[in-house]
């Protein structure tokens, strides 16, 4: 398998990730919670917060998508992709925070697969546009 090709199925990877992660905007934070430990953290946020987050990881998986596709500005792909894993890395700081260790194990994934993507379009397999 190419690097390009890994690095978009990485990216299609991520943005549908993001796009699940969406539905804190639309389900109530107590049924979230009362999915399991994994979810518990949604208590933590006001439901305007969770909006919030849930509108960057809208945003961000266009940013992962768009600019390539679109081939309208292509170098918003690695930029967005370093904002997800910052949003990862917050992410796995939260649950650190909370105790919640063995949860952590996503989140840490998920960063790395944005380092790779940010990597991979910054550097060695660039979108030309």
């Amino acid at each position: 398998m190419s690097l390009n090709l890994a690095l978009w199925v990485v990216t299609v990877l991520l943005a549908a990730v993001l796009l699940v992660s969406t539905s804190k905007m639309v389900v109530p934070r107590e049924r979230m919670a009362a999915l399991g430990r994994a979810a518990e953290w949604v208590l933590d946020f006001s439901p305007g917060a969770l909006r919030a987050i849930g509108t960057l990881e809208i945003l961000a998986a266009a940013g992962l998508i768009l600019p390539a596709v679109l081939d309208v500005a292509p170098v918003l792909v690695p930029v967005t992709a370093t904002c997800v894993a910052l949003l990862f890395a917050g992410a796995a700081t939260m649950r650190l925070r909370r105790g919640e260790t063995v949860t952590i194990a996503a989140d840490l994934v998920y960063l790395a697969l944005a380092v790779f993507v940010a990597w991979g379009r910054f550097g060695p397999v660039p979108l030309t546009g």
